[in-house]
């Protein structure tokens, strides 16, 4: 089952440049296999699906140790790190592979009007995949 990520613009842009080669998360979805397929919402004022891109390695760690380890691919700033980790004592990088980013980014309102957006992630049903992936 595919997993829609929702993600900041500004994150989706380093994602989609290549600089920003993991995801961070304070929690994660229950799947989270290499190779998962994940779709990339960016959230407001974007509102799209704009790619996807498939789970490589997914490290489990404490926040510091995290940034101490990939804070040269994280797309991110220390001091945004750190506020997001805030008090957590363990978090998540989820490695970018199979980079994919869609000709025509999708607004899923119009594959689903009663569509809404994930705090954080959700799990997509297979209809709902193959609709965004046709349109592309």
């Amino acid at each position: 089952m595919a997993i829609l990520l929702s993600i900041k613009p500004k994150y989706v842009k380093e994602i989609l440049n290549g600089s920003k080669k993991y995801e961070f998360r304070k929690s994660i979805f229950k799947n989270h296999d290499k190779d998962e397929l994940v779709f990339i919402y960016s959230s407001y004022p974007v509102k799209k699906i704009v790619g996807t891109f498939t789970v490589g390695e997914v490290i489990e760690n404490c926040p510091k140790i995290l940034w101490n380890e990939f804070k040269n691919v994280s797309g991110i700033k220390e001091s945004d790190f750190f506020k997001y980790f805030e008090e957590k004592e363990k978090g998540y990088a989820i490695e970018i592979g199979g980079l994919n980013e869609f000709e025509n980014h999708v607004d899923p309102k119009e594959i689903n009007p009663d569509f809404r957006a994930p705090q954080s992630f959700c799990y997509m049903s297979e209809s709902f995949e193959e609709k965004i992936l046709s349109s592309n």
